[in-house]
Parts: C-alpha cells; sequence; structure tokens
C-alpha cells in the first residue's frame, strides 16, 4: 500500500530558489520512492487528485501533517569521523596536527577493541541518525572488525556511505596499519562484507565502501582515493615537501585521484588555481565550517568555489566540529560566509583614497517571486552561474539548504536519487515541528495556537509562514523539532520514532 502525505513542503531546486508549498500531496510506494508529488492541492480536491492517480481513499495511508508541520529532504553529512564522537568538545585550544597527536588519534585507537566499538557505535549512529542526517560519509577507524560493527548498524539504519580509514604514514605506533599491503587487504575485506549485507526492501544497496586515507601526510600515494584536502597551512606545507609537488591538490592529481566521486574535505586553504583544477576534474568540497572554526584552521571560500564550479556539500567533521548537526553546519556556513564578505569590504575600503568605499558587505538584497500559486521562493534573479554570483557574498537561506541536501548529494554523486523531492527519488524526508507545545524548544517562536504568528491564514500568509519555519528550524532548531527521520520511505528516527525493542 502507497502512503500519502499531504502537508507543507519544502522542496530545493538550486542554489538561489526552494519551493515553499503549504498544500503539497506526495505519493510514496512501497519500495520507499516518490511515486508522484502535486505541488497545490485544495483540502477540499484531495479525493479528486486520488482518483486521477487512479486510488481510492482505502487504497492508501494518508498522512496529514498537522499545523506547525513541514516536510523537507533529509540532511546530508558528506564527512563525518565516527569514532571520534567520544572525543567532541575537547582540544579546541589546538590547531590540527597538535590536535590530532594530542585527543584524536589515541581516542581513535581504543576501538581496536571491538567490545568498544559494539558499546559506543549504536549511541554515535543513533545520535547522527535523530540529527536529521539520512545521508552519511562515515570515517571509521583503522580496525577492520571495529569498522564492521560500525557497517553493520549504519546497514541497518539505512543509511547510505562508509569510510574505512586508511593511514600508515606519519602515524603514532599505536595507530598505524603496518603496510600497504595489510591496509589493502582489510580494506577489500570490508568491501566484501558490505556486499554480503542485505539488500533493501526496493532491492537498492544502501551501503557503499568508500576508500579513504585520512589524508596525505598519513597514507602512501597507492592508496589514496577520497581524503582531506588543504585544511591547515602547516598541513599544507607538510604535504608539499612530502610529494614535492606545488599545491595540495596538484598530490591528488599528480596520481590521478582527482575525479568526479572524489569527495576533498575542507579546502581552507586552496587556491584559486587549485578550485579550478578540482573543478576541471569533477571532485567535491565537504564543507565543514564548525571544524574549521574550533580547530582554527579558517574559512573556506565557498562562495569562489561555487563560483568556479565545484561542488559543494556539509559536512559535520565530528570530533574537529563539536556537534554531529547538520543544522549547526548549516548556522556556522552562514556565519563564515557573513565573515568573509566583511572582510572583502574591508580590504577593498584599505585600498580606497581615504578608506572610503561604497561597497556592500552582503551583496543585492534578496528579492522574492511568485511562482505559480504563489510557491516558489526565489532569492536571486538571473543567472546563478554568473562569474563572481557568489564569492564574497552572504549565503542565503536558498544557497545553504542547497548545501544541506542537494549539493551533498552532488557531492556524493547521488543525486539522482536524493537531495529534493521529485518523481523517481528515494523519498529521504525529515518531519519538522515548529510547534512550542510539544517539541520543548523554546528557542523556535513557531507556531504556538494561542500566540502565533499564523492566526487569519490566507494562501499568502501560508506561504511566508512556511518560509519563516524554514528559517526558525535551520537556525534555532535542533533534534527536539524533528520528528521524524525517513529513509527511502521507513522511519529510522526522530522524536517520535520508538523501535521495537
Amino acid at each position: 500500500m502507497c502512503t500519502v502525505y499531504y502537508g507543507p513542503v519544502i522542496n530545493p531546486q538550486s542554489l538561489t530558489d526552494y519551493l515553499a508549498l503549504p498544500q503539497c500531496l506526495i505519493c510514496v510506494s512501497p519500495q520507499g520512492n516518490i511515486e508522484w508529488l502535486v505541488e497545490d492541492v485544495d483540502s477540499t480536491k484531495l479525493n479528486d487528485v486520488l482518483s486521477q492517480h487512479d486510488y481510492a481513499p482505502s487504497d492508501i495511508t494518508l498522512i496529514c501533517l498537522d499545523d506547525g508541520e513541514f516536510l523537507m529532504p533529509g540532511l546530508v553529512d558528506t564527512h563525518a569521523h565516527a569514532c571520534q564522537v567520544p572525543n567532541l568538545g575537547v582540544g579546541g585550544e589546538l590547531e590540527l596536527l597538535q590536535w590530532l597527536d594530542n585527543y584524536t588519534f589515541p581516542t581513535e585507537a581504543r576501538f581496536k577493541n571491538v567490545e568498544y566499538a559494539e558499546r559506543t557505535y549504536p549511541h554515535v549512529v543513533r545520535r547522527i541518525v535523530n540529527s536529521g542526517t539520512t545521508t552519511c560519509c562515515y570515517y571509521g577507524s583503522l580496525h577492520l572488525e571495529a569498522t564492521k560493527v560500525l557497517a553493520s548498524l549504519v546497514h541497518t539504519a539505512g543509511e547510505f556511505t562508509l569510510v574505512k580509514c586508511n593511514m600508515n604514514r606519519n602515524c603514532p605506533p599505536n595507530y598505524i596499519e603496518p603496510s600497504v599491503k595489510e591496509s589493502v587487504d582489510t580494506t577489500l575485506a570490508l568491501i566484501s562484507y558490505i556486499e554480503e549485507l542485505p539488500k533493501s526492501v526496493s532491492g537498492e544497496t544502501l551501503l557503499h565502501p568508500i576508500l579513504t586515507p585520512r589524508f596525505a601526510v598519513h597514507s602512501n600515494p597507492e592508496l589514496a582515493i577520497q581524503t582531506h584536502i588543504s585544511e591547515n597551512k602547516s598541513e599544507v606545507e607538510l604535504v608539499k615537501s612530502l610529494f614535492k609537488t606545488n599545491s595540495y591538490a596538484e598530490t591528488y592529481d599528480k596520481f590521478h585521484l582527482l575525479r568526479k566521486n572524489t569527495v576533498l574535505a575542507h579546502g581552507v586553504q586552496l587556491t584559486e588555481d587549485e578550485m579550478v583544477l578540482i573543478a576541471k576534474r569533477g571532485s567535491g568540497v565537504a564543507h565543514c565550517p564548525t571544524s574549521n572554526f574550533y580547530l582554527s584552521s579558517g574559512m573556506a571560500r565557498v562562495g569562489m568555489l561555487l563560483d568556479h564550479g565545484v561542488k559543494v556539500g556539509l559536512g559535520t567533521d565530528v570530533s574537529g566540529g563539536y556537534s554531529p548537526s547538520i543544522l549547526a553546519e548549516i548556522q556556522h556556513a552562514s556565519i563564515a560566509s557573513k565573515m568573509l564578505a566583511i572582510q572583502a569590504v574591508d580590504n577593498k575600503k584599505c585600498k580606497c583614497n581615504g578608506g572610503h568605499s561604497k561597497s556592500s558587505s552582503s551583496g543585492s538584497e534578496d528579492t522574492h517571486s511568485r511562482g505559480r500559486h504563489g510557491h516558489k521562493h526565489h532569492e536571486y534573479q538571473g543567472d546563478e552561474k554568473q562569474p563572481g554570483r557568489f564569492t564574497n557574498q552572504k549565503l542565503s537561506i536558498a544557497t545553504l539548504l542547497y548545501l544541506a541536501t542537494l549539493g551533498g548529494a552532488e557531492v556524493c554523486c547521488l543525486q539522482d536519487r536524493i537531495g529534493s523531492f521529485e518523481q523517481g527519488k528515494a523519498f529521504d524526508a525529515l518531519l519538522v515541528s515548529v510547534r512550542e507545545d510539544d517539541t520543548g524548544n523554546p528557542a523556535v517562536w513557531g507556531y504556538n495556537p494561542d500566540r502565533d504568528l499564523t492566526h487569519g491564514v490566507t494562501a499568502q500568509s501560508a506561504d511566508n509562514s512556511l518560509i519563516e519555519w524554514l528559517e526558525r528550524f535551520l537556525f534555532c532548531g535542533d533534534d527536539r523539532n524533528i520528528k521524524k527521520v525517513i529513509v527511502q520511505g521507513r522511519t529510522i528516527g526522530g522524536r517520535d520514532y520508538h523501535p521495537l525493542r
């Protein structure tokens, strides 16, 4: 039996616009795929629309969203270290290389004990899922058996991606793979283990291994496939010295490791020449602003990456980032872009006579145009690929939403399956509530029946309220506002999820 959802829906479209649909109807097949979607359906016309699709009310499970609730695509985390979650929130006084040696490697080394992995990873996966992440690029530790535990848990949860970490160079003596051969052998064993796991009810494989060294400092070239890049100035200089190259990106490209399915985390110190090369190769960048702030790495020039045509998604980088939620990355990505915009204006003023300039730090004001039924929400009029459109500009709500959903899907080469609501895609979704009476989150001043922004609702005010609800959720929301986390049509987490024990 199909499930049909009816109510407010947020649907990302591009870097510059998204759909805010107060009365949307989405039909999900028993296999968890979107069979059809109708953007605007008056409640009095529900049965008529269902009959047009050859459904009677008895043929479906109809779920009508309550006031103050909306659906949006699940969040995509393009970079997370599952084995570092026990290390959250410590070591922020250090920069990257010292932080790794003093805090992170000792934490990861504990996963040599499989029993520790069995005690720890269930809480890690559950916390990340309940934070709204439906697709995640996980890093495991060096240890095969511990990473099998992680793989099994991620498979059960229904998320998409898994990473085994490879390190055999410049590592602590108690946390190093002894040879390239052993690293390759254990990685192949993990791949075999993952391939033998059962497929989903739709027959689709949701769990995929990604071969990933930590970064060039810690791996021989023959192992590298997906990795970190240009996170920290000292790291960049060390890589260039070790590999005798002119840039970090050149190091990977030298071994033909920049390609369309390469995920490069951070990119804080990338030069424009490197951005051009990465775009040419079709690789993507995982933007991890919380970690970049916390470890004093700097601010990645995301706008410039976008203007050069580089695919960009968001990553929590736990525990470099101290939150497992992509919502935190949205907030810090916004702050980073505003700081870069302010710096650009200040630098421009310094070059002007007398320090006077009429430049604006935030670019042109956001504009809104309403499409059919007044539901299409644009934040820029014009060609989003226009040169300089994003460089040194604040990231709009549409852009932030895109990076957290479709942008992340593109980085993972999954944009044809996830990231937005379209016919034929998997129904990966969050059921979000901004109701104060049942979420317990007073930070979201959203929907209160006794004191509410939406009394006397009209079609136009419902549209505006939904836009406001989205922004409030992105900047003030947390796991308390996520009622359901849905992957491939199946609820796998959220506040209302109560698995059988």
